[in-house]
């Protein structure tokens, strides 16, 4: 097997509380010990509830947020060790997609200087040369020159969200980051965009790391998927194993709730009791058994660790 592109080991993100019990103030566990491996020319999606550190796990990845604690190794180098000077330098190729194209994009800049900047602040090529990438990428997102002039407001959902790609590609990076990209645009457009990126893919090379709480489409694009619950990665497994043979309680239960296209078809839906604990004060042992209908003792008091029940299915969950 080749080596990892990307590899996450331990990684913690802990926001500051703003009180607690007793007036006592705490820390925000939003992202508490994920390990992730990523290799070059897949497609790795997490999944999860809306606030379980999906999106924070990946501004960690790329230090647009500093991570508490853990390693991520970028090609072998560790990202959390460089100082910004060496940072920047590694950014050309990591890039990320924004979940919301519109206020992603500077609206005060024509498509044209937003496309420019990263080739500026990285020195590439000479201006005629700059000006030539910029027309031809705009060209393969599936745009035209006649759009380079023109400003982020007057462009559609799916325009914008174009745009935003072809930013991510000018610089030809070799990870791109691509959070809830598609979650704001309509379900015709949004099969556009994930055509694209598909294609996108074939055409540099790309490795994606995706990140959607929607399962169908995470279904459409991946090669591997990661489930997380509070700010824990509890699944990781090959896309049709995952969706065909889920192994935690948690898995179970989501993939219960997506729609099937068949009135007829009567699915048996796992509903969850309680409410999702709060990241301020997960509850201990292993952070789903106050909901989780498979609880047993132990689940109360141990954290169970993510270790590989099948080749390269891996579980975090007492029950065998």
């Amino acid at each position: 097997m080749t080596e990892p592109l990307l590899e996450v080991k331990g990684l913690r993100k802990l926001f500051p509380g703003t009180g607690g019990p007793l007036g006592k103030k705490g820390f925000v566990r939003a992202v508490d010990g994920v390990d992730l491996t990523i290799y070059p020319g897949e497609t790795v999606s997490i999944v999860g509830e809306s606030g379980c550190g999906k999106s924070t796990t990946g501004r960690c990845i790329l230090r647009l947020i500093e991570p508490t604690e853990g390693e991520i190794l970028f090609q072998g180098k560790d990202l959390t060790k460089l100082n910004q000077a060496e940072l920047r330098g590694m950014r050309r190729d990591m890039q990320l997609v924004f979940q919301d194209p519109f206020a992603s994009l500077n609206p005060r800049k024509t498509i044209r200087q937003i496309l420019l900047d990263p080739l500026q602040i990285h020195g590439i090529g000479t201006a005629a040369e700059r000006r030539k990438q910029v027309e031809e990428m705009i060209e393969i997102v599936g745009l035209t020159k006649q759009h380079l002039d023109r400003y982020p407001h007057e462009f559609s959902g799916g325009q914008r969200q174009r745009i935003g790609i072809a930013r991510a590609l000018i610089l030809r990076p070799k990870l791109i980051i691509a959070d809830e990209p598609v979650s704001a645009l309509d379900v015709s457009i949004q099969a556009q965009v994930l055509n694209l990126l598909q294609d996108l893919q074939k055409e540099f090379q790309l490795t994606y790391l995706f990140i959607s709480h929607d399962l169908s489409v995470v279904r459409h694009i991946s090669d591997r998927v990661a489930v997380m619950y509070l700010g824990k990665v509890v699944e990781v497994a090959e896309k049709n194993k995952l969706y065909e043979a889920p192994q935690h309680p948690y898995t179970k239960a989501l993939l219960s709730a997506v729609p099937v296209p068949n009135p007829d078809y009567r699915k048996q839906r796992i509903i969850l009791e309680g409410d999702l604990p709060s990241p301020a004060n997960p509850p201990t042992g292993c952070t789903f058994h106050p909901r989780c209908p498979s609880c047993m003792d132990i689940c109360q008091t141990a954290a169970p660790r993510l270790q590989e029940k099948e080749a390269g299915h891996l579980v975090s969950c007492h029950l065998e």
